[in-house]
């Protein structure tokens, strides 16, 4: 089943409305969840309105909040969320961050008290939209046990790293485990196994099964101890350059909120230089003989905008139950 863009998005702003956003925010917020199913991110689109509406029903997410200013060092500005949308937060803090970066050559916003961003990419996406190379990065829940350890005890915190390119902008986005919590989700929902382990089950070993996955909490870091060095890494940084809650904070209640994140810009030398390294990089990279010739290398990003152009044109696949809850809400 597909559903077009326009439609979608119309349905996610009735409901906004009927919870008290203003009509601005109504049409951002649809719009953003609206373009991260658009996108193929289904996980942080669709699929997770009814938990957002859940979020701003129990009063975690405060439709009427704005972010205000709090401290400022140089080019390091640090502002209050104030449990306002997290992805409106979100993208207020990358607009200052692009602000900045285009005075100064760089800029970095750290936010306190926000909530969840949703799909990260998008700020990705906005940096290098500005013609911005962009670094962001979140902290959440505990919900990934250190290398060594059984308990969750780090956040599976997820990093951007967008540059800006005129034949289509590279942009990561990634968490720190094997398969984002969303991602696991999607699996167990449709009942297929994980093309590689993301996990253990209750045995302590390594799983394809993503139910077993979210029942033990025991995500697989990317690179096993590389990744959890990381994701502690972004804990540090994003709460002590916001002065917000750390992971462990975040996790003294339930409910993911009252993160921290961190937006930083860099605005590279707008030169024929630049453009050819960046090609340089990318066709030295895809110059590799290919494992599968029906799969070819891509780079970050790049099935972002093949995703994009294909549910742009023949609509947006949905989970039909989803759908359907949402038609109700």
């Amino acid at each position: 089943m597909r559903i077009p863009f326009q439609q979608m998005q119309a349905e996610f702003n009735r409901i906004l409305l009927k919870l008290n956003f203003t009509p601005a925010k109504a049409e951002a917020i649809a719009t953003i969840f609206a373009e991260n199913s658009r996108d193929g991110v289904y996980t942080h689109g669709l699929n997770r309105f009814p938990v957002f509406v859940k979020f701003v029903k129990e009063g975690h997410v405060k439709p009427d909040a704005e972010p205000t200013a709090e401290t400022g060092i140089g080019l390091v500005e640090r502002w209050n969320g104030n449990y306002g949308p997290g992805m409106l937060n979100a993208r207020f803090c990358m607009d200052r961050a692009i602000q900045l970066a285009q005075q100064h050559g760089i800029g970095c916003v750290a936010i306190k008290d926000t909530n969840h961003w949703m799909r990260g990419g998008t700020y990705g996406w906005q940096a290098a939209e500005a013609g911005c190379i962009g670094i962001c990065f979140t902290n959440t829940i505990a919900n990934l046990p250190p290398w060594g350890g059984i308990d969750p005890r780090l956040g599976n915190n997820p990093i951007i790293i967008a540059v800006p390119r005129k034949g289509g902008d590279v942009v990561l986005d990634m968490a720190v485990s094997q398969y984002s919590f969303g991602k696991l989700q999607q699996y167990r929902s449709s009942g297929e196994e994980l093309p590689l382990p993301g996990g253990y089950d209750k045995a302590g070993n390594l799983s394809v099964n993503a139910a077993e996955i979210i029942e033990t909490q025991r995500l697989l870091p990317v690179g096993f101890w590389k990744g959890s060095g990381l994701s502690l890494m972004l804990d540090l940084l994003v709460t002590i350059l916001s002065g917000g809650n750390s992971t462990a904070k975040v996790s003294e209640n339930k409910a993911e909120s009252g993160v921290s994140q961190v937006f930083i810009c860099i605005k590279p030398n707008d030169d024929t230089l630049t453009d050819n390294l960046i090609e340089q990089i990318i066709t030295y990279t895809k110059s590799s003989s290919l494992i599968d010739a029906e799969n070819p290398i891509r780079f970050p990003g790049e099935g972002t905008l093949k995703t994009r152009e294909r549910n742009m044109k023949n609509g947006i696949p949905v989970d039909e139950v989803i759908w359907n809850k949402v038609l109700g809400l």
